[in-house]
């Protein structure tokens, strides 16, 4: 399954058998005998690459999904304080949020093998659903996911701007996150509820769209935890459009069945906040 998940990956079987550090007639020998116990077609040539078939790319859903199960079970008979947390965050909550929580956690559990990997939101939940992460800081999961919100922690989003710089920012170019991030989702759904369609220009990171704010190239939608200091410092302000502050909590995320390193976190996270922390909340079990 790992070799067949390599190759659908790359699109080739040359590439995938370079990463796995294994010779291409072994690759293609993996696919093979799969295709044969399966008694289906799952890749076809396509040019110089390969393609998956539609029953290809369905089994390479329930590969990563079988794969992520079987780590998640060798990490769920291990003692909770000795074995591995996988976290996946957005960039925004990874730099504003989860460092100070996450370095007490290391202090408490030294022995926990953590993970950390940044991404947009949606990815971060398909990787949660198919058990490749442990535990998702992000906002709220889509409903049809089948994830569990765990804990909550207030938070808004706030248009900001450079001081002087965005008199109407109604007609100011609005900076925009990559696609797949949910602050983008977000910005332009209010633009819709606006009804105003402003010039936009998408720059990627979170990094990259509050130094664009800082020097007058636009206007963004953004969590206020990252805009504290910079409000401080008088690098940006926050301009009156209407129908914002909008509430956007935090929220740590997990499947229903959460691997012990985990729980140990979400129970960090609602009972041993360091002072001056904004704390998470529990959240009722639905």
């Amino acid at each position: 399954m790992e070799t067949y998940l390599a190759v659908a990956r790359h699109g080739s079987i040359r590439r995938a058998a370079a990463q796995l550090h294994i010779t291409e007639a072994a690759a293609s020998a993996a696919v093979a005998h799969i295709e044969k116990q399966l008694g289906a077609k799952l890749i076809a040539k396509s040019g110089r690459g390969i393609v998956l078939t539609d029953a290809g790319r369905v089994y390479a859903e329930y590969c990563r999904s079988i794969l992520g199960l079987m780590r998640e079970a060798q990490a769920a008979v291990r003692r909770a304080d000795t074995g591995r947390l996988r976290i996946g965050v957005v960039a925004t909550a990874g730099e504003y949020v989860l460092l100070r929580p996450l370095a007490a956690f290391r202090d408490r559990y030294p022995d926990i093998e953590v993970g950390l990997s940044i991404h947009p939101r949606d990815m971060l939940f398909l990787e949660l659903q198919h058990h490749e992460s442990d535990l998702v800081i992000a906002g709220r999961p889509p409903r049809e996911a089948g994830l569990v919100v765990r804990a909550r922690r207030p938070s808004c989003l706030v248009v900001v701007g450079s001081p002087g710089r965005c008199p109407d920012p109604l007609r100011a170019t609005w900076l925009l996150r990559g696609h797949g991030s949910g602050t983008r989702a977000t910005t332009l759904a209010l633009l819709d509820r606006l009804q105003i369609r402003p010039p936009t220009l998408t720059l990627g990171t979170h990094g990259a769209v509050l130094a664009a704010a800082r020097e007058g190239l636009g206007v963004t939608l953004i969590h206020g935890d990252a805009v504290e200091s910079h409000l401080a410092a008088g690098h940006l302000e926050i301009l009156p459009v209407e129908g914002t502050p909008l509430d956007r909590p935090w929220y740590a995320v997990t499947t229903p069945t959460p691997t012990p390193p985990a729980r140990l976190f979400i129970d960090h996270l609602l009972h041993h906040a360091a002072p001056g922390d904004r704390a998470f909340e529990a959240v009722p079990a639905p």
